[in-house]
């Protein structure tokens, strides 16, 4: 049963709005005043907050500003005999959910706390998302070299230090770059990845900076580019060791700059992007045959992480093998299977050429055919 505080300083509308809202299956709670609501709210898990604006004491408005951070998840509905527009924004811009004017009208408050109660959902939902993707995203091993990997990360997340993350397809680069993104500043902007060897030549700076209606045969209409979608977020630049020379140059420019054009046009859009860029190349090799500018190269890595084949940390089989067995386990919707120890050494001296990605491939291949163990057996005759 939702939890719902209704606060004011009148008896006869505290107990009124009770009665409306214990009617609707509500378990209701009051308080008469500021002080005596804040620590209600303090103890309690309330869905919706009802809080009259002008009180002794404290007002609403100083309870909204004092209750949100406590309690950011719930949704709190202003109300007051004296309403008028200035007053309804300012509640809606300190983060109330709604303003409703005395004498209440009865439908449009429970139309309020229907939204109210969707508007929770909705962010439960979210969270629940948020943990799936986490869990998805999330960097399996414990050995020294991803160790090491994992304490720059988190040294460098809160900076706005650009990032070069480099190694084989397969080993996880772009779960590096999203726990840079997730453990920033930025956290709550948008996180946008660009796959620069998917893009054709011609289309790159189309993709990368937008571009004008008419500024080619197909742009039927404006459209704005991945650096102006990324702003005030993370742009991660994966495969950037494909990217054609004269994108280079004006990738180059907007981290000088920090400002980029849209293809066809001539006005500057000035971004704040933090920039984080992956590449399997060598891109020094790149550099040395003239196919990667050196000066993008050190704009790029102010901050270098290398990440390692597979075969470079093999004491992360046993954790990353029982991490996919879980994982792709729950997306069939039956139970986990057993590994033996066995079955783990003989996955140790594979050589692993596809790195975590042919690991996840074969682990998924053991669960479909192997039986109620994952055996030796099963690893000699299905890998």
């Amino acid at each position: 049963m939702d939890k719902i505080l209704v606060i004011d300083d009148e008896r006869s509308i505290r107990n009124s709005l009770k009665d409306i809202l214990s009617f609707e299956d509500y378990d209701v709670d009051t308080a008469e005043d500021g002080l005596q609501a804040i620590e209600k709210i303090k103890n309690n898990n309330y869905k919706i907050v009802f809080c009259d604006i002008k009180m002794p004491q404290m007002d609403g408005i100083e309870v909204l500003e004092r209750s949100i951070p406590i309690a950011p998840d719930t949704s709190f509905i202003m109300i007051s005999g004296h309403g008028n527009i200035d007053t309804a924004v300012e509640c809606i811009k300190k983060g109330a959910f709604d303003f409703i004017e005395k004498p209440i009208d009865l439908n449009r408050l429970l139309i309020t706390v229907k939204n109210a109660r969707e508007r929770g959902t909705l962010i439960q939902e979210k969270k629940v998302l948020k943990k799936k993707i986490s869990n998805k995203d999330t960097i399996i091993g414990s050995s020294d070299k991803i160790t090491q990997i994992l304490n720059i990360c988190d040294k460098v997340a809160e900076t706005d230090a650009r990032v070069l993350i480099t190694g084989e397809n397969g080993t996880g680069k772009e779960l590096i770059a999203k726990r840079l993104h997730d453990n920033s500043t930025r956290k709550d902007q948008p996180f946008i990845e660009v796959n620069c060897a998917a893009i054709p030549s011609e289309l790159i700076e189309s993709e990368l900076f937008g571009h004008e209606k008419g500024a080619f045969t197909s742009a039927n209409k404006q459209r704005k580019g991945k650096f102006e979608q990324a702003n005030n977020g993370t742009i991660f630049l994966d495969e950037i060791g494909d990217m054609s020379a004269s994108a280079q140059a004006k990738v180059l420019r907007a981290l000088q700059e920090n400002c980029i054009t849209r293809v066809g046009g001539d006005k500057h859009i000035k971004i704040n992007v933090r920039v984080i860029a992956a590449t399997n190349k060598n891109l020094q090799e790149e550099i040395n045959q003239n196919t990667f500018r050196e000066d993008l190269y050190h704009r790029l890595s102010v901050i270098l992480i290398h990440v390692p084949a597979l075969k470079d940390r093999l004491d992360d089989i046993p954790a990353l093998s029982k991490y996919f067995i879980t994982e792709i386990s729950k997306s069939y919707g039956k139970a986990p299977k057993k590994i033996s120890n066995e079955a783990i050494k003989l996955l140790q001296e594979k050589r692993w050429t596809g790195n975590i990605r042919e690991l996840r491939n074969i682990i998924e291949r053991l669960l479909i055919l192997s039986d109620d163990e994952i055996t030796k057996e099963d690893i000699a005759n299905f890998t």
